[in-house]
This record gives C-alpha cells, structure tokens and sequence, in this order.
C-alpha cells in the first residue's frame, strides 16, 4: 500500500460513517432525549400549575415525598400486579398458547380467530376501555350471563377494580405477543419436531425441550415490549376506573396524572414520572441481558 494512501479508520472515515445517521441522532437528542432532560429538570423543582409562578430547586425533596407517600407506595404495587397479571402472565401467556393452537388448526380457524383477535389490538384504547366497561359493569354483560347462568352477580369495577382492568389489557393487548409467537414458530424447521417425534418424545415434551429453547429470544423481545407497554397503560384504566374505587386500580401512570394535572403538583408529578422510566429501564436492562445468553 502507497505511503500516501490515507489510513483507514482514521477521524475523515469515522465522521463519514457517522454522517447518514446524523439527522435521525438529531432528531432523538431534539423530541427525545430533549423532553426527558427537561423532565428531570423539573422534577427537581416544585413547580405547580396553579398558585406561586416562582420555581424553586428542591433536590430529592419530590422523591422522598414519594418513597414516604401510602398512596405512593399503593400505586407501586398495584402496577406490579396489573403489570404481572395483564402482561407478564395474561398477554404473553395467552398469546404463545393461540399461536400454537393456529399453528395446527385449519385454515378457516386461523383466519377466523387471527381476526378476532386482531380486532381487540387495532381498536382505538377509548374504545376498548368503553367495551370493557359495559362488559364488567353492575348492569353489564358479564353479569347479565352470570344472572342467565342462575350464579351470583357482583359489581365488578367496585370488588375487584384492578382484575377487571388487567382483563381488560389481556384482552386488548393478546394480539401483539400471538403475531410475535405465530412469526417465531413459523421460523422452527419441521424436521426438527418430526425428528423428536419419531424420537417418542410427546406433544408437552417436545413443546418444553424443543420449541420453547428456539423461541427464546422472540419470548424476551415480547416480555420486554409488553412490560414497557403495560407500564404506561393509563387510557385504558381513566376510562374504566379512574384509578378508584378509592386507588385500589390507581396504578403509576394514574397516580402521576392525579398529582401532577389534577392536583396541579406537576414537579412531584414528573418526579413519580421519572421513578417510573427508572422502573422500565430496569425491566429492559434485564430482558436484555437475559437474551445476551446464547442458545
């Protein structure tokens, strides 16, 4: 090589490398990373929607606020429990035992229940949360089989507030983790099952020990999105349930609409904002690092 050639991977290079990613890094650092800065400012502050105008730095005052808040302390529980049930149970459950069953059933069936399902997810949150209100409400149509059926009715967004909002993810959100889990087992070569089942292994085995490893990664990639998902539902349970009765559905997002626009405490608002992104970046790191881990 000439001595006067340039050397490769010198500072021209990288900068030219860098150069087609520039506007869309631009853009993020803009509507993205622009947002939060301002966010974490404020949530150090305690500004108010109403009353003093002056904005005062306060440090971690708003965190300890919350860590020493019951109704903080409730929210957070009550967001593992929507989040675990809704999500990590419900959605991903149910979505990976339909993509099975489609993936031996007819054609007709496929077709039939993909659209069904479908039609829960495309539905606009407002909507769904409305169907689901009427569904689970004292004169809804929950009860009204229940009264068909001669068994006891009850009013199920007063008993049990946060089951019947976390039903009502599952039954909006299914369809995303059945597309993710119907793409991944279509992804698994024939020959490998045919092998295991002239092998002897049955169904449940050859589920557990062949089909479950291969899908590995597509299982951490839909933990992770449905989790940051259910996370941030607040739509769907303001339109059900306010968070009440009381805050016994009064999950993270609720709480922090509560504070920050209804009490006007946008700075302890934000606050509870940021312990939240705290809580989902938490969640990605681990899915991330459990799907490093290679088959």
């Amino acid at each position: 090589m000439s001595a006067f050639a340039p050397a490769r991977g010198g500072p021209r290079s990288r900068a030219l490398r860098w150069l087609p990613i520039a506007p869309a890094t631009l853009l993020l650092l803009l509507f993205l990373a622009g947002p939060i800065g301002y966010c974490v400012y404020i949530g150090f502050t305690d500004m108010q929607l109403t009353g003093s105008s002056a904005v005062d730095f306060v440090g971690l005052a708003n965190f300890r606020r919350a860590f020493a808040d019951p109704a903080f302390r409730n929210a957070v529980r009550l967001t593992l429990v929507f989040t675990v049930l809704s999500s990590l149970v419900g959605q991903n459950t149910l979505g990976l035992a339909l993509a099975a069953l489609m993936r031996r059933a007819s054609r007709p069936v496929r077709t039939v229940t993909g659209a069904l399902v479908i039609t829960a997810w495309v539905l606009p949150e407002i909507v769904a949360a409305f169907l689901l209100y009427a569904f689970f409400r004292r004169e809804g149509t929950l009860n009204a089989i229940l009264g068909w059926l001669h068994l006891p009715t009850q009013n199920w967004l007063f008993t049990l507030p946060i089951l019947a909002v976390s039903f009502a993810n599952v039954w909006r959100g299914t369809a995303f983790s059945m597309l993710i889990y119907s793409a991944a087992l279509a992804e698994i070569p024939r020959d490998i099952e045919e092998a295991a089942e002239v092998d002897g292994a049955g169904g449940a085995r050859r589920f557990w020990h062949i089909t479950l490893p291969l899908i590995r990664r597509s299982i951490g990639t839909n933990l992770m999105l449905n989790t940051l998902q259910t996370l941030s539902v607040f739509g769907l349970i303001w339109a059900m349930t306010r968070g009440g009765p009381g805050n016994r559905s009064q999950t993270l997002p609720v709480f922090m609409y509560d504070q920050a626009f209804l009490k006007s405490l946008i700075g302890y608002g934000t606050a509870v904002a940021l312990l939240l992104l705290l809580v989902g970046s938490l969640f990605s790191v681990v899915y991330l690092r459990l799907m490093r881990v290679d088959v």
